[in-house]
């Protein structure tokens, strides 16, 4: 089971997000434990402060690192060999996520996600408590909690036991470098638009060897960027059916 702490000053934000869906399977099935934490219960004066000017000046807000470090550590552990999770934060400043570094997030024993806020976190909490720094892109957000949510769904998927079909998460788009190839379902034709052929086939063997054609077509017309280094790993299943919805 994946135990991943969620620290927030909206812990609200996740009520339906973490009963819902992929996620809601997961817990209902033991597979995933969501535990969401208010940033103000690790306050210590009468006004639950948790953010503060920053020190040269500028706009906005700066999150305090009393609160932080005490919530950080009391979910995971001081940083070193004995800490308890993995504590992530995200920023505009971390490694991008991609698929790849989804899957290694993902067989982690447990996980701290820290949603920032504001104009950020005081760097003393990065230097001291966080292991690593997260962006899901290249725009700004109000906080981590989106992008918290992000990675929480992403990993959900790649669970034992969560998807109906296990084969899906395999052929999804980036898991192999590539995107994911055009999809049908019935009916056969549709406003004159007919299903291609080879899906109606039967012949196993010519399906995957289109469904392959299909990605690698796709990832070199609409991401060149991948297309130089994403390969269908031989004997990748195909197909998605089962697939829970």
């Amino acid at each position: 089971m994946l135990r991943v702490d969620v620290i927030t000053l909206f812990p609200g934000l996740f009520s339906a997000f973490a009963s819902e869906a992929f996620v809601g399977i997961a817990r209902e099935r033991g597979a995933l434990e969501v535990a969401v934490h208010d940033l103000r219960g690790w306050t210590s004066d009468r006004h639950r402060t948790v953010d503060d000017t920053p020190f040269g000046g500028g706009p906005g807000m700066v999150l305090k690192p009393e609160p932080l470090c005490a919530a950080i550590e009391a979910l995971a552990g001081p940083r070193g060999p004995g800490r308890s999770a993995r504590v992530v934060l995200f920023t505009p400043q971390g490694r991008r996520l991609d698929q790849a570094h989804v899957a290694r997030l993902a067989v982690e024993p447990a996980l701290v996600l820290v949603c920032g806020r504001y104009e950020g976190v005081d760097q003393r909490v990065i230097d001291l408590a966080v292991d690593e720094e997260v962006s899901i892109g290249d725009y700004v957000l109000s906080g981590g909690e989106l992008p918290a949510m992000t990675l929480i769904e992403a990993m959900t998927r790649l669970l034992p036991g969560v998807l109906g079909n296990p084969a899906s998460a395999s052929t999804d788009s980036f898991e192999d470098g590539l995107l994911e190839g055009p999809q049908y379902t019935r009916p056969a034709v549709f406003r004159g638009v007919a299903v291609p052929e080879v899906l109606r086939s039967g012949d196993h063997a010519a399906i995957a060897r289109w469904r392959v054609e299909q990605a690698r077509t796709a990832t070199r017309e609409r991401r060149p960027d991948l297309a130089a280094t994403g390969r269908r790993k031989p004997g990748t299943p195909e197909g998605r059916e089962g697939e829970e919805r």
